[in-house]
């Protein structure tokens, strides 16, 4: 088997991870499924900004494991989670970097949603310090 190509962040690919400045409530199948205070906002180039939310905040029990699978040369290998509740839907709606490339480490042991795969991705204003 070939080696994965690895790729570093940079000038013609920037991605940035900060501390999101909203909470982030996630509901699937009418539920609930994820409620942080505590996400990260990462930006990769072009894409869109995506909210990664600690494994403690997101309803774990709620989630099955799948065998799908995919690689980003930026970010490593991701494994994926479907949440029942949410129907055919939700199937590999979340994803996960377990093990990530030094250059987004910050993302290890979160979770981030597919927006069109769960109802809703809120976010919502963080009371005042």
């Amino acid at each position: 088997m070939a080696d994965k190509l690895i790729l570093i962040p940079g000038p013609d690919h920037p991605i940035s991870i900060a501390p999101a400045t909203h909470r982030i409530v996630v509901t699937i199948g009418g539920q609930v499924i994820a409620d942080s205070r505590h996400a990260l906002t990462l930006r990769e180039a072009h894409y869109p900004p995506v909210h990664y939310l600690p494994r403690a905040d997101v309803e774990m029990a709620a989630l099955e494991r799948t065998d799908h699978a995919s690689h980003c040369p930026y970010k490593g290998d991701a494994a994926y989670f479907s949440v029942p509740a949410g129907g055919i839907r939700s199937t590999n709606a979340i994803w996960s970097y377990e093990h990530p490339h030094d250059a987004v480490a910050e993302i290890r042991d979160h979770l981030a949603f597919y927006p069109d795969r769960v109802d809703a991705i809120r976010e919502e204003p963080l009371p005042p310090h």
